[in-house]
């Protein structure tokens, strides 16, 4: 981007998508700040904290720093709609959805796209360590400079259309420098924590939400032995462990099954225990919770999983598998987590992933993304 263009950068008030306004506003481009309200509740704060109107002063301050124009669009309606009700559909079903992607996805990458293209946008900029570049007319995600930071993960749904008309200024950099940046700048915000909140909503911590809008309902808590049957027997490729009572011994009682999620150990509390406990499986509709002793029972572990097809999003179209076709990838099925070597194998009705080494906490309604070995994000999906 040599020519001077209309960018549109998303501010959340902290330090990176600051440093990424600074930066396009050094290269000479005419740019706007714009931040995206997504929640009016206010009854669930943390401290009786405000969940946004913190981050969008500090977001309107940085703008004055910069000598730029700065709005604040209500997406409260479209975020309840795509991204909240979907969740709570999702987590009482047993699934774990990840709302930063869902955000990405719904929100950031399309409904706030489609305003700031009403403002003339050329572009739109935001704080994300991921890169971009254009190959022919292909343009490729890869991980950010900064391995620890990388977010190209929460990325992993956007599609080549919303991928040409994004640029990420800071992709190139680390952490350390992006906050070196701002101190050397003055900006107000250099030294602010990031964010640990809903994205985009401010200091709302996902159990106290979902406690706020799932019923609590109580339900007992089964051990599975190590010696249990099922690990002599153990499931088809992509397909769930199914445990019943019988398989354990009831230990105690949960508030609601849609509370936890496979690999979890917060919140698994059990008077007398002498290892710590983890959910290694959940019943939804028997409000059961399975969990194991220790970080490294056999029930956290598996081989594969599985998506369905109609789930499937290829954000590299030409890496696309035909049925009964099958490639190498390197995948990965959470944030931070290090790049896997596994197998895709397509079928009619779903997507296999199956592991060159066994995966510890596989959770369904979490997103596998694979890459391939040049670090290019090729396509992803939720698991089943």
């Amino acid at each position: 981007m040599t020519q001077k263009k209309r960018i549109v950068v998303a501010l959340s008030g902290g330090v990176d998508s600051s440093v990424a306004a600074l930066i396009v506003k050094n290269q000479g481009h005419d740019v706007i700040g714009l931040f995206m309200r997504n929640w009016h509740n206010e009854d669930l704060t943390i401290n009786n904290e405000c969940p946004w109107t913190q981050d969008s002063n500090d977001a309107l301050e940085v703008c004055n720093q910069l000598g730029i124009p700065f709005q604040i669009i209500d997406l409260s309606k479209e975020y309840k709609e795509k991204i909240v009700d979907y969740m709570l559909i999702e987590y009482a079903s047993g699934k774990t959805p990840n709302p930063d992607i869902l955000c990405n996805r719904e929100i950031k990458f399309n409904v706030f796209l489609k305003y700031a293209l009403k403002l003339k946008a050329d572009y739109i900029a935001t704080g994300h360590y991921c890169i971009k570049e254009k190959n022919k007319d292909l343009y490729e995600l890869k991980e950010g400079k900064d391995k620890n930071k990388d977010q190209s993960y929460f990325l992993c749904q956007i599609n080549q259309e919303q991928l040409k008309k994004i640029i990420f200024p800071i992709g190139h950099l680390t952490k350390k420098k992006v906050r070196e940046i701002a101190e050397e700048n003055n900006l107000m915000n250099a030294h602010k924590k990031d964010s640990q909140g809903l994205c985009f909503v401010g200091k709302i911590k996902l159990p106290i939400f979902l406690q706020q809008k799932i019923k609590n309902k109580k339900g007992d808590i089964i051990e599975i032995n190590k010696e249990n049957k099922l690990y002599q027997n153990p499931a088809k490729i992509g397909d769930n462990i199914t445990y019943s009572q019988k398989d354990g011994i009831k230990i105690g009682q949960h508030t609601g099954a849609h509370q936890f999620t496979t690999g979890q150990r917060k919140g698994v509390s059990i008077g007398g225990r002498l290892k710590p406990l983890f959910v290694i499986s959940t019943d939804i509709k028997s409000n059961i919770v399975y969990v194991g002793m220790g970080k490294k029972h056999p029930g956290l572990f598996r081989k594969s999983l599985k998506i369905k097809s109609s789930f499937i999003h290829w954000i590299i179209e030409n890496e696309k598998l035909n049925i009964h076709e099958e490639k190498k990838y390197l995948i990965r099925i959470r944030h931070r987590q290090s790049l896997q070597p596994g197998l895709l194998k397509r079928s009619s009705n779903y997507l296999y992933i199956i592991f060159d080494k066994e995966q510890r906490g596989i959770a369904r309604g979490q997103f596998a993304a694979w890459y391939d070995d040049k670090k290019r994000l090729i396509g992803s999906g939720p698991i089943d």
